[in-house]
């Protein structure tokens, strides 16, 4: 591919020259001579600017293909994401030659500077939060791939037919596995669980310029690490820390940081991959370390040919069950640490690498980051200045400036109606400034056939319908039974899987871990593959 499809260049273009700012062209001007690199590559810093709409215009003219998986730039974005994993994996093996010492206490090299002190106050933090280590979990199961099952085999009783996988270490947890409806099933198949030495390398779509990294579990491993994750989950939730409702809890600290200056707001780079062993085992007590250190993939296999695999200096990647919930508990215990009068859940959250603490300390917690051998993001950390984005929030002296990503290539009419709405709620009405995406946004409409132009009604319905208030009358509805239908265009056909196909044994175990019947068929993710006009309920 050597340029951008017709109708993208056409869309875009219209929105660069109504921004009229020297941002804008020279976003047109890297188009028009097709620089793609130079596009891929190019940033933008809030503090260049003094006033929310002005930033607005230039980040979105700068955003709006930078997550575009479809770029034809020359960068491959796969062995960036390769070199970055090596990088990653040399980083670890620094912050484990470093940390070792200090967990056995051999030698207190940093006796002098008072670290032992602060990472006893961590430890005794997590210790206290996360309480004694259950023995026996009910285990989960995820949505994604497993090590052994693949593309739309993925549901819960295609995993439940396929053959258990574990790693080595995760051999103690046989024994709780073997009381599942899940080995019943197997072994009335024939099936018995097989090791496998690790987890297996994959990429999913991050921007223009790299893949994300992420790796793929053993089904036997996620089962368990699933149910570590949530039992993490749980006790962070005792002190305040909710992860199920945190992202919008993160949006709403960021806004009012933008104005007020009280908070700042962390992101780091490659946080999850650059947990190393020698950190968790550091800071957690010993049971829970030996869990999860049980339950983690030793090893990674780089591709099909790959017979060694890469032993591994982080503790976990992400595709792994716990991660997410371990590196939330891990920075948090060390930014509270660092915050003495900061309160949990008030003005010191985490969620993730996603960190906000009181500006006052925010060059001791990042100081101490980096002591644990993390990298702070500094083109997405904010602790001065107008502008915070937190958990997809970004504000700006309090106004949502967040822009709209164009992320694959529209080729059929909901691709187009989620570009148009994309392009509206970025130029949210609280700025008055939905005028300068008008073009553009009636450029994506015109793409649509007149009959699915008819689609339209509120936001709440998300990418059912073209967003419109209701006073601008283009709204198509009935009533029925004292409810009110919008037209739609919705999704109408699936990629359906019959129960059937699977044993009794299996079809008993999905419904007790809670499947769906869905009059007979399993619907895997992913799984729309046509839509068509419709009604659906609003009112």
């Amino acid at each position: 591919m050597n340029d951008l499809s017709r109708d993208v260049e056409t869309i875009v273009l219209r929105l660069l020259e109504d921004f009229d700012t020297s941002r804008a062209l020279s976003v047109a001007i890297l188009i028009r001579h097709k620089e793609w690199d130079q596009l891929a590559r190019l940033d933008i810093d809030p503090k260049h600017y003094d006033n929310a709409h002005s930033f607005w215009l230039d980040r979105q003219a700068t955003d709006i293909l930078r997550k575009y998986k479809d770029m034809p730039s020359s960068i491959d974005r796969e062995a960036e994401a390769r070199k970055l994993f090596y990088s990653c994996e040399a980083e670890c093996f620094r912050t484990n030659r470093r940390l070792f010492p200090l967990i056995d206490r051999v030698s207190n090299p940093f006796d002098t500077e008072g670290v032992l002190p602060f990472i006893r106050k961590v430890r005794k933090k997590i210790s206290d939060w996360l309480g004694p280590c259950p023995d026996t979990v009910l285990g989960r199961f995820g949505p994604g791939a497993t090590f052994v099952d693949r593309g739309m085999r993925t549901t819960v009783p295609h995993k439940m037919s396929s053959e258990p996988a574990l790693t080595p270490g995760a051999w103690p947890f046989l024994i709780q596995w073997s009381g599942t409806l899940w080995a019943s099933a197997c072994a009335s198949s024939g099936k018995g669980p097989k090791f496998v030495g690790g987890n297996r390398f994959a990429t999913v779509p991050k921007d223009s310029k790299r893949l994300r990294t992420i790796a793929i579990e053993p089904s036997i491993n996620v089962f368990f690490q699933l149910a570590y994750g949530r039992a993490i989950r749980d006790r962070l939730g005792r002190q305040g820390i909710y992860l199920d409702s945190a992202q919008d809890i993160h949006r709403r600290k960021a806004c009012e940081a933008s104005t007020e200056g009280h908070l700042a707001t962390l992101d780091l780079s490659n946080a999850s991959d650059t947990v190393s062993k020698a950190l968790v085992e550091l800071l957690l007590p010993e049971r829970w370390f030996t869990c999860l250190d049980d339950l983690r993939s030793k090893k990674t296999y780089l591709g099909s040919t790959d017979k060694n695999g890469v032993l591994l200096e982080k503790f976990s990647s992400m595709g792994n069950g716990f991660t997410f919930e371990l590196e939330t508990l891990i920075f948090l215990a060390i930014a509270s640490a660092c915050c003495p009068e900061g309160k949990i859940g008030h003005d010191v959250l985490t969620f993730g690498d996603d960190i906000i603490i009181p500006s006052q300390y925010s060059k001791d917690v990042i100081s101490a980051l980096k002591f644990f051998g993390m990298s702070v993001n500094e083109s997405k950390s904010f602790v001065d200045g107008p502008f915070r984005e937190s958990c997809g929030g970004d504000y700006f002296l309090g106004v949502d400036v967040r822009p709209y990503y164009l992320k694959k290539e529209p080729n059929e009419p909901q691709h187009f109606i989620a570009f148009a709405n994309g392009l509206r709620r970025s130029a949210s009405r609280r700025l008055a400034r939905d005028h300068v995406v008008h073009r553009a946004w009636l450029s994506a409409i015109n793409r649509l056939p007149i009959d699915i132009r008819r689609c339209r009604g509120p936001e709440g319905l998300g990418d059912l319908v073209i967003h419109e208030d209701f006073s601008e009358g283009r709204w198509q509805y009935r009533w029925r039974s004292g409810i009110r239908y919008l037209r739609c265009y919705r999704p109408a056909r699936y990629r359906k899987v019959a129960w059937d196909r699977f044993s009794p044994e299996v079809t008993l175990a999905a419904a007790i871990y809670g499947v769906p019947w869905n009059d007979g068929w399993i619907i895997p993710r992913d799984s729309v593959t046509g839509h068509r006009q419709g009604w659906v309920a609003f009112s």
